[in-house]
């Protein structure tokens, strides 16, 4: 079973997907794309359904997409898309606490990321995206800003943090993590 991870940018971030599959305990990330500044959310849709729909993806494979933002609109337009996949989108909170429908604070999905790293149950396989992923993992920061607010990510470090996001959401789903009232729906 593969797990794709989607994480929606546009002007400023980018669109980046990430696919793992799960080797005995472990997960191995074995595809990982970000897409160029600026592409529209319809070729966003497009890409995805290309890879979904691959042969060895094709019924063997669970979508969790980043629901935050823009993503309501592209969750719709990758329903209407026929992806042959569970679809599950999650908005990513600030918060300390899942709020449930499909909520999931984006420290909860980094600390999934860590943990399976820190004990050597997530491994980047061979890929063209793969330096670029691991540069994204060591940006990643946390900070407590004046008003006791965590933020976390690559911010003020002069990168991203797209695939690492992409890379969580594969994680959270294919680690069985499911947020309080989220029900995965299959698509044809």
């Amino acid at each position: 079973m593969y797990y794709v991870g989607l994480d929606l940018g546009q002007k400023r971030d980018f669109s980046a997907i990430v696919a793992v599959d799960r080797q005995g305990t472990g997960l191995v990330v074995r595809y990982a794309e970000r897409m160029p500044l600026g592409t529209p959310y319809p070729r966003v849709v497009e890409r995805v359904r290309e890879i979904v729909r691959s042969s060895q993806l094709l019924g063997n494979c669970t979508l969790s997409v980043d629901a935050t933002g823009v993503g309501a609109p592209v969750v719709d337009m990758l329903s209407a898309a026929r992806l042959g996949c569970e679809l599950n989108a999650i908005t990513i909170t600030g918060g300390e606490n899942g709020a449930g429908n499909g909520r999931v604070p984006k420290r909860d999905l980094m600390a999934e990321v860590e943990v399976l790293l820190e004990s050597g149950r997530l491994t980047i396989g061979r890929l063209k995206e793969g330096a670029r992923l691991v540069k994204e993992l060591k940006d990643i920061r946390m900070r407590v800003n004046g008003a006791g607010r965590m933020r976390m990510g690559a911010e003020g470090s002069g990168e991203h943090d797209d695939l690492v996001i992409a890379l969580a959401l594969a994680c959270w789903r294919a680690k069985g993590r499911q947020t309080i009232g989220e029900r995965g729906q299959r698509l044809i």
